[in-house]
């Protein structure tokens, strides 16, 4: 795929961009991986070069917007807090940090190798289907256990640094960000929103940061004829990210998350059998 010109392949190119962004909002708070997603559809609409991925890595910070927005009220309770010098404030903020460095610290060590050897279809089908099993195993085994935390503000910094190496699993294209942290916070002893709750509030820094870094480090790649392009993607994962963050707390509330374990292994399968045969 190329970011071409002229007025047919522009407006094939702002669909592609709609139809992505709208895949990134729904799928980046979900336990089915957006990167997943992101890859497999990128390459079966031929919007796969490295333009291409630069573009599925920006318009994840959309989704990221959508919940703060979400979530703004929780955010300046806790940054007003943090002025007033409140300990629960600070206690909150400095395990987002903790959880964040781990995938932090190997993301840095180890970027150019997951995209050059890990980001392709196949990685993904692998992914999903080993991530599905391993939900299954959850839910069958540990979600049934009454959990120690039932709120993110409970948390120490233990279970965040706990919750953040789980996280860092997700570097794996297939894994899920958001599935690795919620199954590492139920592991860890959290409640499904309590762990599904930081999920949401660790993908701040840590999509935050993975956006920064890969436009800084592609920043020769755009031009100014990019610009309709990663607007559109952008708005539209905005949008579908602010109805998923809303559907998936109501989900949680009285749901497990084994449809979204059968859900991945039969996506899996059928991406190992489209793309092997």
């Amino acid at each position: 795929m190329v970011f071409g010109v002229g007025v047919d392949i522009d407006l094939i190119l702002l669909l592609k961009a709609a139809f992505l962004g709208v895949i990134e909002g729904l799928t980046e708070f979900l336990p089915i991986s957006s990167t997943g997603h992101l890859i497999i559809v990128g390459d079966l609409l031929n919007f796969n070069d490295d333009k291409g991925k630069v573009f599925e890595i920006a318009i994840q910070l959309a989704a990221i917007l959508a919940v703060m927005w979400a979530y703004r009220q929780k955010i300046m309770t806790v940054t007003w807090g943090m002025t007033q010098g409140e300990s629960n404030a600070w206690r909150f903020a400095t395990n987002l940090m903790i959880a964040f460095l781990p995938a932090a610290v190997l993301g840095l060590l180890f970027h150019s190798a997951i995209k050059t050897l890990l980001w392709s279809p196949l990685t993904v089908a692998v992914a999903l289907i080993i991530g599905g099993v391993v939900i299954l195993l959850v839910e069958r085994h540990i979600a049934k256990v009454a959990p120690r935390i039932h709120s993110v503000d409970d948390m120490r910094w233990q279970d965040a640094l706990k919750v953040g190496m789980a996280q860092s699993v997700a570097l794996i294209p297939g894994t899920s960000r958001s599935g690795a942290t919620i199954m590492g916070g139920l592991i860890f002893g959290l409640s499904r929103t309590a762990a599904t709750e930081f999920s949401f509030f660790l993908a701040i820094p840590t999509m935050i940061a993975a956006t920064v870094y890969d436009v800084y480090k592609n920043w020769a790649l755009f031009n100014l004829g990019d610009v309709p392009i990663f607007v559109v993607g952008f708005v539209m994962s905005f949008i579908a990210a602010m109805i998923a963050v809303k559907a998936l707390l109501s989900f949680v509330a009285s749901h497990s998350f084994v449809a979204f374990a059968w859900y991945r292994i039969v996506l899996g399968v059928i991406v190992l059998w489209y793309f092997w045969s």
